[in-house]
């Protein structure tokens, strides 16, 4: 009904839609929802891309399971709900959401160290989509990956955000080299070459701050 939860069928008829290229706005109505509700359930269970109906009623069962404290257990709501928060705070970083979601699942696993496999169970969104995040988070210098056996591991350690610090400084500082170097081209008397001068000055500077403030902190990781 409009304003409970959603059902298996309610996400069965959620992915159809997708295949059928709806939009979520068209979705929501064909399902009696508000709109937010059917961007949410998407957003969290693998984008449009990735969700399958199936897991999504997987994991919104396991998140639901540890909302609710046994006996002798408290704690596992908050433990959500800050797990939700960190995921929110990464997006406002500018990580898209899915990376944000398995960046986070690392750092709050017991030795920041999980398989594909296992983040697609935590998780509970397809395989591809871990595959996704992880290849965009390796590139950011975020986490690495390890050879275990047959399989590879995925790893996050407090040393990740010295080197994405770095990587993050080092792509600014070659941003405001190329700036430089066209403003030079057109020529710094011109009103573009000068905005352009500037601007490489500014990100050169700012880039060469970050690369020595992170070295200079870097120890407070260890």
């Amino acid at each position: 009904m409009p304003g409970g939860r959603l059902t298996q069928q309610d996400r069965h008829r959620i992915a159809a839609g997708l295949v059928e290229g709806l939009s979520y706005a068209e979705i929501a109505r064909r399902l009696g929802r508000t709109t937010s509700t059917v961007t949410r359930e998407i957003g969290r269970n693998g984008g449009p891309a990735g969700y399958r109906a199936e897991l999504a009623h997987q994991a919104t069962e396991r998140r639901a399971r540890r909302r609710t404290p046994s006996a002798g257990h408290t704690g596992g709501a908050g433990h959500t709900d800050a797990q939700d928060q960190a995921v929110e705070l990464a997006v406002g970083t500018g990580l898209p959401k899915m990376m944000a979601r398995v960046l986070i699942a690392l750092w709050l696993s017991a030795d920041g160290r999980l398989t594909a496999a296992e983040l697609t169970r935590e998780l509970g969104v397809s395989p591809a989509s871990v595959s996704a995040a992880v290849g965009y988070l390796i590139r950011q210098e975020l986490i690495r990956r390890e050879a275990q056996g047959r399989r590879d591991v995925y790893v996050v350690d407090n040393d990740a955000w010295f080197q994405s610090t770095v990587t993050g400084a080092e792509q600014t500082l070659h941003a405001a080299q190329v700036a430089v170097q066209y403003a030079e081209q057109i020529g710094l008397n011109t009103p573009a070459g000068a905005r352009l001068a500037k601007s490489g000055a500014f990100l050169e500077r700012i880039s060469l701050d970050a690369l020595e403030s992170a070295a200079r902190w870097r120890d407070l990781l260890r």
